[in-house]
């Protein structure tokens, strides 16, 4: 497709700061629309790998997506004015505001998840010998907070009945909930880690 070349284009030359390249790159693709389906969710993560790969983010974790679904009716109408008029201007600042809005409340996310890692770990410090494995486990936590017995057996290389009671003590402190209900394959999840996210991804837009 010739403009989606021509999009491509523009993405190398490097003309712009890069923040208002990433604003003038989402509306070019999403006015192109190259897919049947998905374009909204393309069109969002580009943003993202753009300002990743041209190093204003040192790891690919903005996330606009809240923003823009919080803002849907505004977003749409400045894409559409965009296409109509050509009021740019009005786009890049809608676009700018999302960026500070989503830095922000990724700036704020992860001061909540640190904090919950220091009151956590000062829950588990106090467990004497079994202590180094739990501090070990709750690390593995943030990393996967879904976890089992096997998963956690295989991330701290031990062995499955010394996992196991990692599991039975983080349940016991408060740290792990068991989620299935079921007596076998059970599955424990790390829920106040998991909460610092639920709204955001109870608000992602599931289209587009």
């Amino acid at each position: 497709m010739r403009v989606l070349g021509e999009w491509e284009s523009f993405l190398h030359e490097r003309s712009e700061p890069v923040l208002i390249t990433a604003a003038l790159a989402h509306a070019q693709f999403e006015t192109i629309h190259p897919f049947l389906d998905g374009n909204g969710r393309v069109g969002r993560l580009l943003i993202t790998l753009l300002l990743y790969e041209r190093g204003v983010l040192a790891r690919p974790l903005l996330y606009l997506s809240l923003y823009l679904k919080r803002n849907q009716t505004e977003y749409y109408d400045r894409l559409q004015t965009v296409r109509e008029k050509g009021d740019w201007e009005a786009w890049v600042k809608f676009f700018l505001e999302g960026v500070r809005s989503s830095t922000d409340e990724s700036t704020d996310t992860t001061r909540r998840i640190l904090t919950l890692r220091e009151e956590d770990r000062a829950r588990l410090i106090g467990e004497g010998k079994a202590s180094g494995n739990l501090l070990r486990s709750l690390d593995h936590l943030f990393v996967q907070p879904i976890t089992t017995p096997q998963l956690l057996a295989t991330a701290l290389d031990v062995r499955y009945a010394t996992a196991n009671n990692l599991v039975a003590r983080l349940v016991e402190i408060g740290v792990l909930a068991e989620m299935t209900g079921y007596r076998r394959n059970r599955r424990f999840v790390y829920q106040r880690y998991v909460d610092l996210f639920e709204k955001e991804d109870r608000d992602e837009p599931n289209g587009g």
